[in-house]
């Protein structure tokens, strides 16, 4: 069965003075409907820029740049082909990293012309694409009797002459203006998001009710608003919160009160995935309790598929059926998440658990992972975390690791993944 969520070598990249930052490289994970995944690592790491990505609510300066993130059987996100070819050109591997890509471009042409193409592709993007694909194919056929300095020479040149005809021009912006309306049309009916900060998330000078009144009256044209106010009514029975408050400011509402609200808002239009970022951010731990519980029941009530994205893997542990850990804009562990808590198989993520007391087992001394994580506009080479491994080794220094599978629902990125899965490798 197609999984409700797939998230295929995604890469967002953020234009910075300094450079350009790394914040999502190569991220690819599955979510089935009804089904909860945690995402968590140190803060930076690229959890929230993510849910962003599959929300298409990046920054200005934010670029999906690689990859591409399907939604019930839909491409809602998609790097634009000469800005992927662009970002392979630069790398010493140009020619192998190019070749995953032209197959999937093969094989999205031959769908769109045979009427099975993706909701957000407009025909005119389509012909552009296919025109540039054109010329970067033929070019590189002559591969073998033209060196290949010369071919590489040339596919950048034909790509910055795309990058500007796709930057400039009535096209381009009338391209973007019907993405933008199609994704907004998913956004918040079937994908919503709990945002980190609540407080920050509700507009100040507008009464709680009304904002959430709002999202129902957007998606709901037929909707009066009388029927909006009683189905808002309605969702603050839902996450406990008393009727009288619906026309409070958020000011007026407790942290507890706006994190319920925020929820409320999330469950409006009754989504099939729910992505929350930091649920429990600055709440104690008796209504952490709470409002995870409140999460669940209501999660299971409704068949909702959930994101929850946290560095408290304590979260994921109550609430998740599978985790992905990540660490310097990449995924280090991805599976099922009785099988990583019971045997992790990363360096990363055994340092994450030595990091988290537990109520159950013996008594054990914690421990902390030494330095910080990587400036991303100079990521570190080879493996990102090599510079804090207790593990690394020289080749750990130079050669990007691999994501290996060493159970049939658990992958590691990393070189020994499945020595320290096995505990064949010293110190593990």
């Amino acid at each position: 069965m197609e999984p409700l969520l797939r998230v295929q070598d995604l890469k967002v990249y953020f234009r910075i003075l300094k450079g350009t930052v790394h914040a999502v490289d190569n991220v690819s994970f599955d979510l089935d409907r009804g089904q909860t995944m945690g995402l968590v690592g140190e803060s930076g790491c690229g959890k929230t820029t993510a849910a962003f990505a599959i929300t298409r609510l990046l920054p200005p300066n934010g670029r999906v740049v690689g990859g591409q993130i399907g939604f019930d059987g839909q491409i809602i996100v998609r790097a634009d082909l000469p800005t992927e070819v662009d970002e392979v050109l630069r790398r010493p591997d140009w020619f192998t990293q190019l070749q995953p890509i032209l197959r999937r471009e093969e094989a999205e042409f031959a769908a769109f012309q045979a009427g099975g193409g993706q909701v957000l592709e407009a025909q005119e993007q389509m012909e552009d694409e296919f025109a540039f694909y054109t010329e970067i194919t033929g070019l590189l056929a002559g591969r073998g009797s033209v060196p290949d300095d010369e071919i590489l020479e040339n596919l950048q040149k034909v790509t910055t002459q795309h990058l500007r005809g796709l930057g400039a021009g009535r096209r381009r912006r009338r391209r973007e203006r019907e993405i933008e309306q199609r994704i907004a049309a998913i956004r918040w009916s079937k994908v919503s998001m709990i945002f980190q900060s609540a407080m920050n998330a509700f507009n100040p000078v507008y009464r709680v009710g009304d904002q959430i009144m709002e999202a129902l009256l957007t998606h709901y044209p037929d909707m009066t608003k009388e029927e909006a106010r009683q189905r808002v009514l309605e969702l603050f029975d839902l996450v406990g919160i008393d009727r009288s408050r619906v026309d409070g400011y958020p000011h007026e509402f407790s942290g507890g009160m706006r994190q319920r609200s925020m929820i409320a808002m999330a469950l409006a239009c009754n989504p099939q995935l729910l992505i929350a970022d930091e649920p429990t951010t600055a709440l104690d731990v008796i209504m952490q309790d709470r409002i995870l519980a409140e999460i669940r029941d209501l999660q299971r009530e409704l068949n909702i598929a959930m994101m929850i994205i946290t560095h408290d893997i304590s979260v994921v542990a109550e609430v998740g059926e599978k985790i992905g850990v990540m660490y310097a804009g990449k995924i280090f562990e991805y599976g099922s998440i009785g099988e990583i808590f019971e045997k992790p198989a990363n360096p990363y993520t055994i340092g994450l658990l030595s990091a988290f007391p537990s109520i159950k087992g013996p008594r054990r001394r914690l421990r902390s992972i030494p330095g910080s994580p990587p400036d991303l506009s100079n990521p570190p080479s080879g493996c990102r975390f090599h510079p804090r491994c207790q593990f690394a080794q020289e080749v750990c220094k130079y050669v990007e690791p691999p994501m290996v599978q060493v159970a049939p629902d658990h992958w590691s990125l990393c070189h020994f993944a499945k020595e320290i899965y096995e505990g064949t490798l010293k110190g593990s």
